[in-house]
């Protein structure tokens, strides 16, 4: 059981096609090319925004605030039963 050749990928591509059909497997590919296109979309627009300054949500502690405000609330788990 080596590498496999040319003719057992061509005999599972023929099968994966009698499976799911051209028309199902041209949507698979373009909703994949989609996926990738806005994935690489998406990294392009994090690099550029990665140079601008950003506000912190409200409701976020930042560095500036003072240590008096930093708070840390303790909780205690119960086991419900």
């Amino acid at each position: 059981m080596g590498t496999f050749s040319i003719w057992h990928w061509l005999i599972v591509l023929l099968i994966v096609v009698l499976v799911f059909g051209t028309k199902k497997l041209k949507n698979i590919g373009q909703d994949l090319g989609g996926a990738v296109k806005g994935f690489k979309d998406g990294m392009k627009d994090g690099a550029t925004s990665e140079a601008a300054p950003t506000i912190p949500p409200a409701g976020q502690v930042t560095d500036s605030a003072s240590a008096a405000e930093k708070t840390t609330i303790d909780v205690e788990a119960k086991q419900k039963g």
